[in-house]
């Protein structure tokens, strides 16, 4: 997509911090300076998020997050990792390309990654009739 910031960047039309790259994905700096070691991973293929990402691309991209998880965890002492993704604008996306936010974590590092929810509003029961797929 042309006018895609992440397109522009997986391409090498805009430079980015590059931390891991292969045929299909890319990882890199995320620029936001909130968390030491925020690192996105992308397609290479614009999608725009994961409803419209096909099988094969969204494998690849889960691919290159454990890779880089890995990475992280085994030789740049970080203990584990969060990952974050909004899939629509309903659900935050900010960004119309998919990607994965891949947060690096050690222990007791003051980082509340987890939504503050409201509570749920309807009956569990009632949800689970709704949305089950068997």
């Amino acid at each position: 997509m042309s006018d895609c910031i992440f397109c522009k960047i997986a391409s090498g039309e805009i430079q980015g911090m590059r931390v891991y790259e292969d045929a299909e994905t890319l990882a890199f700096m995320d620029l936001a300076k909130d968390v030491d070691g925020h690192v996105l991973v992308i397609p290479k293929k614009h999608c725009k998020n994961i409803l419209d990402c096909d099988t094969e691309t969204l494998s690849a991209v889960m691919n290159t997050v454990k890779k880089v998880s890995l990475h992280l965890t085994e030789k740049c002492g970080y203990d584990g990792v969060n990952l974050l993704n909004a899939s629509d604008e309903s659900a935050g996306q900010s960004m119309p390309h998919f990607h994965i936010h891949i947060i690096p974590r050690r222990k007791n590092d003051g980082i509340d990654a987890w939504p503050a929810f409201e509570g749920a509003k309807e009956e569990i029961a009632d949800v689970f009739e709704r949305i089950r797929m068997l």
